[in-house]
């Protein structure tokens, strides 16, 4: 008797949470996150005028400057990793590290930058990596149905998009979900052989 149980190891996977400054994104890890969550939050200093814009979240007073990090198991057979990039364009030299390896995005949305979502936008369409689109709804924002959020960033139809609150464990949970199902979907699409290297 080895003494080994006979369960096997869930898979993990790695996934990245990104968007522009002050959209949510840790807060989005540190509701749904098992352990304490890693972030590298930093005060919004006087360097930061006129390079960062705060138009729209003046009471933002700090910022990631490196990552954030998380885990969540999603059911007994898959474990989530969860990474989450800065929002300012002068950290995005950190992108590429952070999401090589990830089999997939949430690009959280905030309809009072909505300018902000263009450039993740652009990263992931450009390098084919599948993603959901994630409306944050803040407290007194301006609410837009999602065909309208749609229709302004100018995504693919074939995109899944939620409106979540990322305060909320069960809100974040549903849109972790329907980005696993958008891996499986676009990687079944691509044929049996990447669908066979996913679910080993």
């Amino acid at each position: 008797m080895s003494g080994r149980s006979d369960k096997a190891a869930p898979l993990a996977v790695k996934i990245v949470i990104s968007g522009g400054l002050g959209v949510g994104k840790t807060t989005f890890i540190g509701a749904i996150s098992e352990i304490e969550p890693l972030d590298t939050e930093a005060a919004i200093t006087q360097v930061s005028v006129g390079v960062d814009s705060l138009a729209g979240v003046e009471d933002k007073t700090t910022t990631t400057v490196a990552l954030d990090f998380g885990r969540i198991t999603l059911d007994p057979t898959l474990v989530l990793y969860v990474f989450g990039t800065p929002g300012q364009d002068r950290f995005s030299f950190l992108w590429d590290d952070l999401v090589e390896g990830a089999l997939g995005s949430v690009v959280l949305v905030d309809t009072r930058r909505i300018e902000d979502s263009f450039p993740a936008l652009d990263y992931f369409e450009e390098r084919g990596t599948p993603f959901v689109l994630a409306v944050n709804r803040f407290d007194g924002a301006r609410h837009f149905e999602l065909d309208e959020v749609r229709e302004a960033l100018g995504i693919d139809p074939a995109v899944p998009a939620l409106v979540c609150d990322a305060r909320g464990r069960r809100s974040v949970r549903e849109v972790l979900a329907a980005l696993m199902d958008e891996v499986v979907r676009r990687h079944t699409a691509a044929g049996p052989a990447r669908a066979g290297a996913l679910a080993r």
